[in-house]
Order: C-alpha cells, then structure tokens, then sequence
C-alpha cells in the first residue's frame, strides 16, 4: 500500500481521518498537559507546530475517536471537553497598518457571539477576559488557549521601520504599534489565570523580558527542554520505525544501499538540535518530500527564506562565516531581541543555525549550520546577492572544481584571479585593511562554499593557531593562508612555523600548502604560492 504524506497538511483530524502518515507524538502530548499549564514553544518554520496546536485543539475538544490506536489512547482515561480559543498568526500579512487589530478584532467578535457577550470594553486583553469567564462559567470547565506563530505580526515588520501612525511629529511604527498590542492582549494569561486550563504559545522567535510578554505570567519554556526535543520533527528512531520500507525504495531508485541512504538523509535533512543532549532530530517538511518525490533536493529552504531575517543579514556588519562554528553562551543567542548588530538569535531561531555541541566547562553551545541543505541554500542566496548576477559562478564553479579535484594550482590559481578582478569593487569600498581582509575571506569562504561537496572549514583551530582555511578534496587537501598587501611566501612561512599540516601527518592524500596574498587597491590576487607538504 503506498503511503501518504501530508504536505502541506496541518490539520490532525484531515491526516487521521483520510488516512495520511501520522509520527506518533501523543505520549509526549499527554506528558505536555498533564504536567504544566502555560507553555511557550519556539521551533522554526515547518517544522510541525501548526500540526502540534492542531493535535491539542482536537485533544482537548474530547474527539477520543482520532487517537484511537495512538499511544496516548492507553494513558487519557477521561478525555473531557473543554472550550478552546485557537488563534492562528499564519497566512496573515500584517505589514499593512491595522492588520493585526483587524485579525484579533475579527477572533474576538466570533468568540463574543459565541458566548452571547456584548461588550462596550475596548481593550483586547480585557475583552478576552470576559470571553474566558464567560466560557468556564457556561461550560463548567476551564479554557484553553492555542496561540500558533505568536511572532508573526513582529517578525513580518521588524526593522521594516514602516509606519503605523504619525500626530503631532510623533511617528510610530507597525512594529512598535504591534507590539504594544500583542503586549496588552497577551496580558489576559495573568487577568484569567482561574479560568485557564492550558495555554500553548508557538513561534519562531524566543521571548524577551521586555517585549510582548512583560506583564505576563511567564510561560514554561519547553524549547530547550530534552523530554520534548522530538515533540516536532523526527527523530531518527521514528524515522527508521515509521519509514523503513520507504527507506528502502528511496535507495534502491537512487542506486544506494540502505545504509548509505539513511546516512544521505542525516547528513541532508538532520542536524537539529535543541537541548544540551544533542538528540538528532530530522526537518520533517524536507523528509516527507524527499522520501514522497524520491529525490533528495533543498526542499525547506526553497519554500524561501524569511524575509525578515535577511533584513538582518542585509544590515549587519559581520559575516555569516564569522558566526558560524563558533561558541556562545545561551544569553546570545536565545534572546528574541535581536539587532542590527547582533542577528546571531535570529539565525539560530529561525533553524538556519542549531547547536551543535555543549561545552560544559564553559557552559557554551557550538553553534554552526545544522545540514547540508540548510549550508547549501543560505550560502546560494548571500552568494547570489553578493557576486550579483552579472557575476554569477555557476559554469565557473564546475571548472574551479575540476582544477582542484585534479591537484592543478596553476588553473586554479588564474581562475580565482580572474573571477575576483570582476567584484573588485566590492573590497575597493572598504575604509581599512582589516575590512578588506575579512571582505577577501568572505568571499573565498563563499566560493569554496558553493563547490558544495567538498569539507571546508574556516579559521580551522590548531594547537598552534588557526588556519584561515582548509579544504578537503577527495585526492587532495589544501591548507589556505591569506595575507593582505604582502607575498604569498609570508602566508607560506606561516603555515610551516605553525605546523598546520601536522593533523593530516597520516592522511593518505596529498597535502599542499597555499599561500595568496591580495591587493587592497586591485582588490584581487596580487601573490600566489603552493607546494606540497613533506
């Protein structure tokens, strides 16, 4: 029987009712309500937490009939109804004034008419309050409250600076003026906290002291928590459980075993992490289509990347290679303020980074890309923005490939000089040395990048030191050191007296050591030297 995948699908009753494959999560689900009662939850996009808002509406609403056979149908005994409120900030653009009042304004009226209330209140909060009364007095039980994609009507406009409204010289923007209002309507969580049975918040982005939520009877935060770290997405256990066979025929159209299939799938579409206990957890949206379209293409990161975040990007004045492969502490980079200057929290939030190691002498976290889609697709799109399209690398990149491949410097060498002559502009317009050295590394980090089948580690720490960069191909390995305004023999003594071949004394390929130096004038390669290590 062929199996089917429910892209696209965020309703739990469609997917249990027509049939769709369904990951069960209900044990942590039943573990959820019955062991808190306000939550807040960040994964990033589609990443399943429309889906889990759903599996709770329909929980909660008694419908026992949809788990049946799901491992929560051996633990609920009572499985009592209770009034729901789900409001969902998706498929909503609020960067036009007055969407987010209109939005709120248009759930609360269904609820007030549903309840039979007529309110002269102005204020959200204060009206949902009585909505919330209302409820539990005519029910008798308790409300709960599924708030999905929270942050959307803050994230469509952040750093947007558009304007809400202006009097008297006094300008406001759509951000400051959503978050105001999602401030006083969140404030109802601490106004009905007797007639709240459960409160779920979902977004991408964390909170913050001082932003919606000041006011508020702060959520547990099960982000970070290790029990929940699969309650979206897939582990590999279910992964190998639910989609063996499927598995199977993956590999055998692609010509792989099943082994090398599964490891393809990790090395693709795993990666994630959201606790210090580094449990592995697959992108569901890019698994259901890899495993229903039997081929492995850059399926979550094509839906578009947030264009919020490369606001940030745009704006910032560091380079994504210089945040990635680093440690941080969580203070920098689970807080939802994040700035011009420090767009390392929406990076990691929005899944374009995860954790990928905890240092707990340190209490740090390894922050890097979490899979090759994820590396692959953000390094298209900054490379697609920065060489510009009359520039672009794409026919270049399989000849640069083929001289690397083939251990020939010399063409790879006047290949590199030859492309750089193009954007020297780019280095031209920086004020010091400092700024063009790190503009030629980003750049080179890019290209290398883009080959996209290749390790490629930058600033690469030794013992002795840190290497600019190291690229392994699979004859060859080239040990890179950059110099500005001098010679390439420099770059070249510095890679001896630092011993930066010493870790790959034992390896079986060929090492060679290379030195470029480029010109903060030209803004392209001035000096260029190689040779083997012995």
């Amino acid at each position: 029987m062929t199996m089917k995948y429910p892209i696209g699908i965020q309703s739990f009753e469609q997917i249990r009712e027509d049939g769709y494959v369904y990951v069960d999560k209900t044990a942590l689900v039943y573990d959820l309500v019955s062991k808190g009662k306000i939550y807040f939850l960040s994964r990033p996009r589609r990443f399943g937490k429309s889906l889990l808002v759903s599996t709770l509406e329909n929980y909660f609403l008694g419908r026992k009939e949809l788990f049946r056979g799901l491992a929560i149908d051996a633990l609920e005994k009572e499985w009592a109804e209770y009034p729901v409120f789900h409001l969902d900030f998706n498929g909503v653009n609020f960067t036009a004034p007055g969407a987010l009042e209109e939005t709120i304004q248009s759930f609360l009226c269904d609820a007030e008419k549903e309840y039979g209330i007529k309110t002269v209140k102005n204020q959200f909060g204060l009206r949902f309050n009585d909505i919330l009364e209302a409820a539990h007095e005519k029910t008798g039980k308790r409300c709960v409250v599924l708030i999905d994609e929270y942050d959307k009507p803050l994230l469509d406009v952040m750093n947007t600076g558009k304007v809400a409204h202006a009097t008297k010289g006094n300008v406001v923007t759509i951000e400051d003026n959503n978050r105001e209002i999602l401030k006083g309507f969140y404030s109802v969580f601490k106004l009905a906290d007797k007639h709240l049975q459960f409160v779920l918040l979902t977004g991408v982005t964390k909170f913050s002291q001082v932003s919606v939520f000041s006011g508020f009877n702060q959520p547990k935060d099960i982000s970070y928590d290790p029990r929940l770290d699969a309650l979206c997405g897939i582990s590999k256990e279910e992964l190998l459980s639910v989609f063996k066979d499927q598995i199977r025929e993956l590999g055998e159209i692609n010509g792989m075993t099943e082994e090398e299939t599964v490891e393809k799938l990790k090395r693709k579409y795993d990666g994630y992490h959201f606790s210090k206990q580094m449990k592995d957890i697959f992108n569901p949206f890019s698994i259901l289509n890899c495993l229903d379209s039997k081929d492995f293409q850059n399926y979550w990161f094509s839906t578009g990347t947030p264009t919020y975040l490369m606001r940030l990007l745009a704006d910032n004045h560091e380079n994504i290679n210089e945040l990635a492969g680093k440690e941080y502490p969580a203070a920098e980079f689970v807080d939802y303020k994040a700035t011009k200057q420090k767009p390392l929290p929406m990076i990691y939030q929005s899944g374009y980074f995860t954790i990928k190691g905890y240092n707990r002498r340190r209490d740090t976290y390894l922050l890097d890309f979490p899979n090759e889609e994820v590396r692959s697709g953000m390094v298209a799109v900054l490379s697609s923005d920065y060489f510009g399209d009359t520039s672009s690398p794409s026919t270049w990149l399989n000849d640069l490939s083929d001289s690397l491949e083939a251990g020939d410097l010399e063409k790879f060498k006047l290949q590199l000089t030859s492309f750089l002559s193009n954007i020297s502009y780019r280095f031209q317009r920086k004020q010091d040395a400092r700024e063009c050295e790190r503009h030629f590394q980003y750049t080179f980090y890019l290209i290398l990048q883009l080959l996209g089948k290749y390790n490629t580690y930058v600033e690469k720490e030794t013992s002795q030191g840190r290497i600019d960069c190291v690229l392994e191909c699979p004859d060859y390995v080239y040990i890179f050191e950059f110099k500005l305004n001098s010679t390439a023999e420099v770059a070249l003594k510095q890679i001896d007296e630092k011993g930066y071949a010493q870790p790959y004394a034992t390896d079986s390929r060929k090492i060679y050591n290379v030195g470029i130096s480029f010109s903060s004038e030209t803004g392209t390669v001035n000096d260029f030297a190689y040779k083997p290590c012995e």
